[in-house]
């Protein structure tokens, strides 16, 4: 029996991932930036359809002003 030696084999299992989830986080960090940079362009557009109603309430404005003057001086030359 001392002619026999003993070999013992040792097996080491390694846990690896298989890289899903990286592929997750980065697949949600593309979705994240997507996603601000869509509601960045919305809140531009909205900004910019805002600026616009302004600008053209102060033209109508400016118009019923002088609409109104003209009436006024009219009415004025019209009563000499």
């Amino acid at each position: 029996m001392a002619d026999n030696p003993r070999h013992t084999t040792t097996v080491v299992e390694e846990r690896r991932g298989g890289g899903a989830s990286v592929i997750l986080a980065v697949v949600v960090l593309i979705a994240v930036v997507a996603g601000i940079y869509l509601f960045s362009q919305t809140t531009t557009s909205e900004a910019r359809k805002d600026h616009a109603v302004e600008n053209a309430a102060n033209s109508v404005g400016n118009a019923a002003d002088k609409a109104g003057d003209a009436a006024q001086d009219a009415a004025k030359n019209t009563g000499n």
